[in-house]
């Protein structure tokens, strides 16, 4: 039996080496092994930070959003004389992922998308909006092409005054037409009609001396 076992071992011929190549791949195994637990370190940190970063968007978000709502229902009742607006987040757990809905109700009507409104209710929905976002950070130019251009008398004064009045920390340049719109500019640029086509001349007045002229274009504050 000895001498089979030792034909055996003869046969066999084993690889005297395998023991050195063990420790060379438990070494590299050690190695990846440390790669990989510093990989995964780094990893859960910049989970972390992601996350927090991904809180203080939500969180920041959250506060604007409660102003700005605040803000436009206040707008809104001011232009409209008593109507009423709101904004809603479609998916309150995470804003981001559907957007927001805007339903005005005006003075006197039922509640509506603002898809379904006239031309001279989503003039004034637009409008107490970008109100709102400039009560809560003011911007320092705007320019706004015929907003009045839907919007009868009362709404036309209403809208050109707050500008006036409650806006002095921002620059509106508008276009229009309108009187009540235009007189009240700090200064008027406008284009008129000659024959044969337009002027290609422009002239500017002070306000203050400006009547009805033929406007175009006028710059309020």
């Amino acid at each position: 039996e000895i001498v089979v076992l030792q034909e055996a071992l003869e046969c066999a011929k084993p690889n005297m080496t395998a023991i050195e190549q063990f420790k060379v791949k438990d070494a590299e195994f050690q190695a990846k092994t440390a790669d990989l637990e510093v990989i995964t370190q780094q990893r859960d940190k910049e989970r972390m930070e992601l996350e927090e970063l991904k809180k203080k968007r939500l969180d920041e978000f959250m506060a604007g959003f409660s102003v700005i709502t605040l803000k436009l229902k206040e707008m809104y009742q001011m232009i409209t004389m008593g109507g009423d607006a709101e904004l809603e987040l479609v998916d309150s757990l995470d804003p981001f992922s559907e957007g927001i809905e805007f339903s005005v109700r005006p003075l006197n009507k039922s509640w509506k998308h603002i898809y379904n409104l006239s031309g001279g209710e989503k003039t004034l929905s637009s409008l107490a909006l970008v109100f709102a976002l400039h009560h809560y950070k003011p911007s320092p130019l705007y320019i706004m092409d015929e907003i009045d251009a839907a919007l009868d008398f009362r709404n036309v004064s209403i809208v050109g005054n707050y500008i006036k009045e409650r806006t002095k920390n921002a620059q509106f340049i508008i276009v229009s037409l309108r009187n009540n719109m235009f007189e009240l500019a700090d200064r008027l640029v406008g284009v008129f009609k000659k024959v044969g086509g337009i002027n290609p001349h422009a002239f500017t007045i002070p306000a203050a001396t400006a009547t009805a002229a033929p406007l175009a274009a006028s710059q309020a504050r």
